[in-house]
């Protein structure tokens, strides 16, 4: 398999009031092509921490982070900003949009502001399709107070797909919905990943999780466990094996 993002000994630390805190303390972990992987562990534990520095949205204090065996950690801002924008796709908690643009123009903007090939009516059509392919279409031309929060986090995921990128980062995808909508936001994500997207996600939900093809379960900076799911069983079973899986290791 084809490693997307390895790290190698990952240590980030923050200095609060002349302390040091140690985040992340030699992490060591791979992202195959085409896997889903989920990342668990209690409040304060590092998850969002790790994915911002995977991903080159935060700086590592030591050790590599490598991106198809390109070392992203020695990257300038300049490089590390046209990474994202052409190879990478984001998904937040907080669903970001420009209060002054349509729906469609927000899912449009990363696509204007690339360089990477395809007229503006290739990109026009490319997010109007992936609208259509999310069931969000009919909301093309709405304010993004005229949306409820499904189609709002549906639009995000539009806005993170529309280049095309290598890999998906989420960070707590569903946290802000109901449950309706969280599941049709991971209806979606999971149909992205079957199609070959290598999906990366912070979640605290255990539902939201069993869908991932593999959980990684971080306490105090580091690894604790590795739960991989098994595709064949019904949703009701991962979750119930994930569950037990979790209060093993203190959830």
């Amino acid at each position: 398999m084809t490693k997307v993002i390895e790290t190698k000994d990952l240590c980030k630390t923050y200095v609060v009031d002349k302390r040091q805190i140690n985040v992340l303390k030699n992490i060591n972990l791979e992202v195959d092509e085409g896997e889903m992987v989920a990342i668990m562990g209690p409040s304060g534990s590092g998850k969002s921490t790790l994915l911002y520095s995977i991903s080159g949205m935060d700086q590592i204090t030591s050790g590599r982070v490598l991106f198809y065996g390109e070392d992203i950690s020695k990257m300038n801002s300049s490089e590390l900003a046209d990474l994202r924008l052409d190879k990478m796709g984001f998904i937040f908690q907080q669903m970001f949009m420009m209060k002054n643009l349509t729906i469609l123009d927000n899912i449009l903007l990363p696509a204007f502001e690339s360089k990477k090939g395809g007229s503006r009516e290739d990109k026009i059509k490319k997010g109007e399709d992936l609208m259509r392919k999310l069931g969000i279409i009919e909301v093309a031309d709405n304010d993004i107070n005229e949306v409820s929060g499904g189609q709002l986090q549906r639009a995000c995921i539009c806005r993170s797909m529309i280049n095309s990128p290598e890999i998906l980062f989420a960070d707590e995808p569903t946290g802000a919905l109901n449950r309706t909508s969280s599941n049709e936001v991971m209806d979606e994500l999971v149909k992205l990943n079957e199609e070959g997207t290598t999906i990366m996600m912070v979640t605290h939900d255990s539902k939201v999780a069993s869908r991932c093809t593999r959980v990684l379960y971080i306490v105090d900076g580091n690894i604790k466990g590795e739960f991989r799911n098994d595709t064949s069983l019904a949703d009701k079973d991962r979750e119930r094996r994930l569950n037990n899986w979790l209060m093993d290791l203190g959830w």
